[in-house]
Formats: structure tokens, sequence, C-alpha cells
């Protein structure tokens, strides 16, 4: 009974982070259109980065994920990314004809690495409230450890590839409109973002300096 209890508490914790808008779940609705099976195969991306990472927090790397200089590298670097990702996305809507190379010059599982892994938040909340699960599960055993492994991903697996179904079937209905108006969406979320983790680590850097000083 403790251990549903526990994986119950996972799943609505992990779900509640998952649902959060993100660079994650806007390129799922982005490669949607073209490919109904991009948020699985983001998902897919995104466990190769997340599985080895919940390892390591046992073993003790969540103290290096909170270090300042951490955060600063990944924020700038991972804000760097989603801001080329969404010009190459605004190129794609305002030039249908050159839309399908921009739009399959990544493959999603590759996204859903290089998302999850230059995502400064992403890592901070494993760092925190993604350890707390991982010491309560391991507390309860092995097996316990990797039911909640397996509940987390799913949930992202489950919620993204909902979003590339969505995203699929609105341009079905939608026709070459949805094609052109929701890249521009996402590449506005995305520039959004990458703005926002640089603005924040370029703060951290300052505030760093000022310490130092």
């Amino acid at each position: 009974m403790a251990l549903l209890f526990f994986l119950v508490q996972v799943a609505v914790i992990s779900l509640s982070g998952v649902m959060a808008p993100g660079p994650v779940t806007a390129v799922a609705i982005a490669k949607g259109p073209r490919n109904r099976f991009a948020g699985a195969l983001i998902a897919v991306g995104h466990g190769i980065v997340e599985f080895p990472l919940m390892i390591l927090l046992i073993l003790g790397i969540g103290r290096i994920l909170k270090l300042t200089y951490t955060q600063i590298i990944i924020g700038l670097a991972g804000g760097a990314f989603l801001l080329i990702m969404a010009t190459q996305m605004l190129h794609s809507a305002y030039r249908p004809d050159e839309q399908k190379v921009v739009a399959t010059n990544r493959s999603p599982v590759v996204l859903g690495i290089v998302l999850s892994a230059g995502n400064p938040y992403f890592l901070v909340w494993w760092a925190t409230v993604g350890l707390a699960l991982a010491t309560r599960a391991t507390g309860l055993g092995i097996w316990a450890f990797a039911l909640f492994a397996i509940v987390h991903w799913l949930c992202d697996f489950i919620w993204l590839t909902l979003l590339s179904w969505a995203s699929f079937k609105g341009s079905v209905l939608f026709g070459e409109s949805s094609r052109r108006i929701v890249p521009i969406i996402c590449a506005g979320v995305l520039r959004f973002f990458g703005l926002y983790f640089i603005i924040d680590a370029t703060l951290i850097l300052l505030d760093f300096t000022l310490a130092l000083s």
C-alpha cells in the first residue's frame, strides 16, 4: 500500500511538471503536423538523458547540478540552442517550400536529448524535487526505484505523445494553414524560453561575480 501511494504521488508530481509549457512541449507540438509519433520519439530521447540521471543522482551528482557554474553554463548553452531552433522554425513557417527540409533536419530523439540536457530547470528540478522522490524510492527498495523511474518517464511519454497526435490531427483538419501557424507559435515559445534561460544565467553570473569582488 505504501508503494502504491508513493507511485500515485510520483505520477501527480511528475504530471504537474510535464504538463507545464516549455521547450520540449513546444517542439512536440511543432513536430506533430509532419510526424504523429514525434512526441513519443522526443520522450525516448528525454528518457536517454533522464534514466541515467536518476541513477547518478543517487550516486551524488545532485550536488554538481546545484553548483553556480553548472547552472550558468547549461543556461547559456541551452538558451542559445533554443534561439537557434526558434529561428529555424520561423524560417520554415515563412518559406513553405523549404519547410519539410528544415522540419526534419533533426530527429525527434536527438531533440529530446538536447532539449533535456540543455534545460537548466529540468536539471534543477531533478537536483531538488526529483532527488527527494528518488531518495524516497530507494528507501522502499530497488524495485520501488525502478517503478518510480518508469512511472515518471511514462508521464512524459504519454503527455508528449498526446501533444504530437493532437497537433497532427489539427493539421489534418485545418490543412496547410495550421502548418504555418503552429511553427510560428512554437517558435515564439522557444524564443521566450531561450531568452529567459540566457538572461537568468547572466544574472546568476553577475551575482556570482559581485559576490567574489
